[in-house]
């Protein structure tokens, strides 16, 4: 099925389909993009603000600077374990955090 046909547009009456594919694909995330970004950024949450998780971001993103403050105390080993796991986890779910952003952008063209 062509993108065309998926991106409803319904409810502006002023976008053209071409204009709201142009629209889809300026905005649209990649994949690819976001595992570049948990790969090198992802102790900063990088990924998870590309892939429009802002307040998960931000609260990984304290967690870690937290924790790496606190690992002169050995205390934030702790939170630097959770967020590893954290990170773990996040590898099998960045395909579905993009598809879910990407679908936003279709359902707010057809607004």
């Amino acid at each position: 099925m062509a993108i065309a046909q998926r991106i409803p547009n319904t409810g502006n009456p002023g976008l053209s389909d071409a204009a709201a594919l142009m629209h889809y694909d300026a905005n649209k995330r990649s994949v690819l993009v976001a595992y570049i970004l948990w790969f090198v950024l992802g102790w900063f949450a990088a990924h998870r603000f590309y892939a429009g998780r802002v307040f998960s971001g931000l609260v990984m993103l304290a967690v870690s600077l937290v924790s790496w403050a606190l690992t002169a105390i050995a205390v934030g080993y702790v939170g630097l374990f959770f967020i590893g796991l954290w990170l773990f986890l996040d590898a099998f779910l960045i395909p579905g955090m993009i598809r879910s952003y990407n679908r936003g952008i279709i359902a707010s063209l057809g607004r």
